[in-house]
């Protein structure tokens, strides 16, 4: 059974870091791009960043670089989504995402998120 674990999560002043960490069992890990999505209030799903399986490239969005990095530990079958300097726009539930590829076919996976609020 798939599973993709999301932990970390909590309210942090504005300026403070958090990791989240996402555990993944079920599927080979170390096949699988990484990514973090995050959810505002009443906003729409976004990408925030992703990780390749060979952990060679890397991408974020415009709205963290320089914040925020996605390290994975392929041995740990965990992926990481460090967050520094945070800001309260930066409030959303975030959720972890794997994707592969097998014999042609992509299959995707999703956690079950972890809300970050950002607040003073």
């Amino acid at each position: 059974q798939v599973q993709l674990v999301e932990s970390g999560g909590g309210l942090v002043q504005p300026g403070g870091s958090l990791r989240l960490s996402c555990a993944a069992s079920g599927f080979t890990f170390s096949s699988a791009a990484m990514n973090w999505y995050r959810q505002p209030p009443g906003k729409e799903r976004e990408l925030v960043a992703s990780i390749a399986s060979d952990l060679r490239i890397t991408n974020y969005a415009n709205s963290v670089k320089g914040r925020f990095t996605i390290p994975r530990d392929n041995a740990k079958n965990t992926a990481y989504l460090q967050m520094n300097s945070l800001k309260p726009e930066d409030t959303a539930a975030y959720y972890c995402n794997a994707r592969r590829f097998v014999g042609g076919l992509q299959f995707i996976y999703w956690g079950r998120g972890t809300q970050v609020t950002v607040s003073s």
